[in-house]
């Protein structure tokens, strides 16, 4: 299926048209059929001969519904704008134009109507001539009549070659389905309707619905007026939901792909100024106006701040799911005129809160063309979470759940090692520097980005602490260990007392800190011994006859009691003896004999 709207001024023939074309009638309220115009949108389809099917969303052409004309059009990639042959250009033919070229609507037809009440070519050059200077230049002319039916065949073998010229839809992508219409169905629930120019709806899906922040499910669909399992863009669809009301619901709603959508009610656009009818110029936008924000069903109030010369800060009445790279147009509702059309740059924009930030925004900004780089938002932003990127239109550049740019990581590594030098100079005796506090003083929004950024910066990350080498010791504690290693140098494993390392003046503390630099070996709180007691002590141990008792064990040690047993411990949870039931010890990991440099020697039984 591909979707047309169409554009014109009231009465020139659109409703017409559509009902010759398709045999529907798209005026669906017995208000438009009595008084002869379009109120609402309304939609119809035609098959053509190759199997391809043109729906039509037909919208007002009257100067008062305009709002609703933006509805119909918004989400539509093609157009039959219709002129009529006897009247020509009108108002409103201007005011569509003006929208559909501030939309970016490339493709199309122009369709002269009433070409039996007068000579078409007049009607033809003059809209030929309007639509010189728009997205829509040069689309194919067809005249036609809807009385006689003359120019109908040929209208039906544009509309056909029309249809193959329309891009792709991605029908991979999220769904963001604008609501034109709502109701309820007796024993179905609420129903809406609207245009899926993107992905794909499928029955059972859950979506969300925005701004009613509702979970819905998909109870049904329907297009062209056939219940189906799946339908993929572009198509009109029906929805059935389940899990909302109708009160709920409204038009320019929409339903999205769950957590696939940023909600914004700031964003940075560059706006492509319309130009004014009467004086020929740009329309001016100043700072602080408030003007209708439309994109595809959704009409939102919107101030401007202007930023650069084409380039403006909008802030919402209402936020709205918005990307990178979507239009929009911006409309003002006292003059009833089109402003212009837009393109957002950025959904989640900085503060402009500093002197010269806008100046400095509006610079940055003219080096974005709105089409969604991940790459290049991940250099503007520094640090994002990949599903935010990917939430904005953008390709995260890189795998994980958050992105750094490398040199924003460099720069933060740097810092880091500033942290820890600081900390190592307040605090000389700490297991390294607690990897809360790092984050903080980074001022990361997420632990998760200390290790990436601890790996690249040479800094070790163990048990929530962060280690940057050995910390060198104070003064006094280098001298206290240096007299305690001398000391033990001809009794190994005679550990100081509590009244030696009080006469030192030292306590657990700085033994432990001594023990992280590999300088002693820590058994317990209080207990230090030289760094390689563990082999030593095998090297004694593996001459006992086996199994040997913890008396045996302190004798070969010469140590006490307080010394053999968390010794022992230590080396059993090394794997260096093991504990036999009736408490014996074996050594079952000796060290290697001399000369013997196999990396696993062979276990005593």
């Amino acid at each position: 299926m591909h979707v047309i709207a169409t554009a014109g001024h009231v009465d020139h023939g659109k409703s017409t048209l559509i009902r010759m074309l398709t045999g529907m009638e798209p005026d669906r309220w017995a208000e438009e059929r009595r008084r002869g115009l379009t109120i609402d949108l309304g939609f119809a389809w035609m098959r053509l001969p190759d199997g391809c099917t043109a729906a039509f969303v037909d919208v007002p052409g009257h100067e008062r519904f305009v709002p609703n004309m933006l509805a119909g059009i918004g989400p539509v990639p093609a157009v039959l704008f219709v002129v009529a042959a006897d009247e020509g250009w009108m108002p409103q033919s201007a005011e569509h134009l003006d929208a559909l070229a501030a939309l970016g609507v490339r493709h199309g037809l122009l369709a002269v109507t009433r070409c039996d009440l007068a000579d078409p070519r007049p009607a033809t050059e003059q809209a030929r001539e309007r639509l010189r200077e728009t997205t829509l230049a040069d689309i194919p002319v067809v005249h036609v009549s809807g009385r006689t039916g003359a120019g109908l065949d040929e209208l039906r073998h544009e509309i056909d070659a029309l249809l193959h010229r329309l891009p792709a839809a991605e029908r991979a992508a999220d769904v963001r389905l604008w609501v034109d219409r709502a109701f309820t169905i007796h024993g179905a629930g609420t129903v809406v309707t609207g245009t899926l120019s993107a992905g794909t709806l499928r029955k059972d899906d859950r979506l969300h619905l925005h701004p009613a922040d509702a979970e819905v499910t998909v109870r049904g669909l329907q297009a062209l007026g056939s219940s189906e399992p799946q339908i993929g863009a572009v198509a009109r669809v029906a929805v059935n939901l389940r899990g909302v009301d109708l009160d709920q619901v409204r038009r320019g709603d929409a339903l999205l792909t769950p957590d696939r959508w940023l909600t914004t009610d700031a964003l940075d656009v560059r706006i492509h100024r319309a130009i004014s009818r009467e004086t020929n110029a740009a329309i001016s936008m100043e700072i602080a106006a408030e003007l209708m924000f439309h994109i595809g069903a959704a009409a939102v109030k919107a101030r401007v701040r202007p930023l650069g010369h084409d380039t403006a800060r909008l802030t919402l009445r209402t936020p709205l799911p918005l990307r990178i790279g979507d239009r929009a147009l911006l409309r003002d509702p006292g003059s009833r005129r089109v402003c212009g059309g837009l393109v957002v740059l950025d959904v989640r924009p900085p503060p402009l809160a500093r002197r010269g930030a806008a100046r400095a925004r509006a610079a940055e900004l003219d080096t974005m063309d709105g089409r969604p780089d991940g790459v290049a938002e991940l250099r503007r932003r520094r640090l994002i979470r990949a599903d935010e990127l990917r939430a904005m239109g953008a390709t995260p550049p890189g795998p994980g759940q958050w992105l750094v740019d490398e040199a924003h990581r460099d720069e933060l590594g740097n810092r880091l090692k500033g942290l820890l030098d600081q900390h190592q100079r307040t605090h000389p005796l700490a297991n390294g520097m607690p990897a809360e506090a790092a984050r903080r003083a980074l001022q990361l929004p997420d632990l998760a980005l200390l290790p990436m950024i601890a790996h690249a910066a040479g800094v070790s990350m163990r048990d929530g602490r962060l280690h940057k080498g050995h910390a060198a010791l104070p003064e006094h504690v280098e001298r206290a260990v240096e007299a305690i290693r001398r000391a033990l140098i001809d009794h190994p494993f005679q550990a100081p007392t509590a009244e030696d390392l009080a006469e030192l003046g030292i306590g657990d503390k700085e033994l432990a800190a001594a023990a992280r630099t590999g300088a002693l070996l820590r058994l317990a709180p209080g207990l230090v011994l030289l760094p390689d007691a563990e082999e030593s002590a095998v090297a004694r141990l593996v001459l006992l006859p086996e199994p040997f008792t913890l008396s045996q064990a302190r004798q070969a040690l010469d140590t006490s009691r307080r010394v053999a047993v968390p010794l022992l411990e230590l080396l059993a949870r090394h794997g260096r003896t093991r504990r036999l039931p009736d408490g014996t010890h074996r050594v079952v990991s000796p060290p290697p004999a001399p000369g013997n440099t196999e990396d696993n020697p062979t276990p005593r039984r």
